[in-house]
């Protein structure tokens, strides 16, 4: 009689390239911070979705160290709406439950918006419920050269587990469903050292209308898939069986 498929389990693990804001706004006449306004409600939503799911560890790109480049207002309505977003957001997360880490480099931020980042976090530091990683001026490369420039200052040699250790989401496992909204179908220099394994997986969907049935589409994908990690798929099923 045959076996019956493994099954996949659902993500612990899923990380989120939230694309597809200012397109959103630019579709309905509206300033492209309108959008950004509306994907902070679209990442709300995904929040709840996520920890009513089982899903221990959500990482989010909130803004990458190339987003500087875009144009001033833009960038100016983008640090006002997190320094707001912290202020409302942060006692709705702790009482869910939800612990937050900010990552990425807080150099050039003002001292209002670090000084809210080290808040939230010191808040919320006993939650267990889920892990919120918002990336917040982060780009893989720098993440990467960053590690390496700690083990350098430190005198440690340059190994895989190493550099793994001092990346800056060492304090949880590596994504295992990578999603990107908008239609766009790259990774733009998120997370490059950590999804080395991920399932990628790319939604039509722009942020703003990014749902939980979109959600569940993104984990269904998952988990039809086969991990093998560089192993056949006998292998896999012999060490599932």
């Amino acid at each position: 009689m045959a076996s019956s498929p493994q099954t996949t389990p659902p993500p612990h693990h899923v990380a989120i390239v939230m694309d597809g804001n200012g397109r959103w706004a630019t579709k309905r006449f509206l300033p492209r911070v309108a959008g950004h306004k509306q994907g902070v409600e679209s990442l709300r939503r995904c929040v709840k979705a996520c920890a009513d799911r089982g899903v221990g560890v959500l990482t989010v790109f909130a803004f990458s160290s190339e987003n500087w480049n875009r144009p001033p207002e833009e960038v100016s309505g983008l640090m006002q709406l997190m320094v707001a977003a912290l202020a409302r957001e942060v006692p709705r997360l702790n009482a869910d439950g939800v612990r937050l880490h900010f990552v990425g480099e807080r150099a050039g931020l003002s001292d209002k918006m670090v000084a809210g980042l080290v808040s939230a976090e010191q808040t919320t530091a006993h939650n267990t419920r889920l892990i919120l990683n918002i990336c917040f001026n982060y780009g893989g490369r720098w993440d990467i050269a960053r590690a390496a420039a700690k083990l350098a200052e430190q005198g440690l040699p340059m190994t895989e587990m190493n550099l793994d250790r001092a990346m800056a989401l060492a304090h949880v496992p590596d994504p295992d469903l990578f999603i990107r909204t908008g239609g766009e179908q790259r990774l733009s220099n998120f997370l490059l050292w950590q999804s080395a394994y991920a399932e990628l997986f790319f939604s039509d969907k722009l942020w703003p209308e990014f749902d939980e049935a979109a959600l569940d589409e993104a984990i269904a994908a998952f988990q039809g898939r086969e991990r093998r990690f560089g192993q056949t798929s006998a292998q896999v099923s012999a060490s599932a069986a």
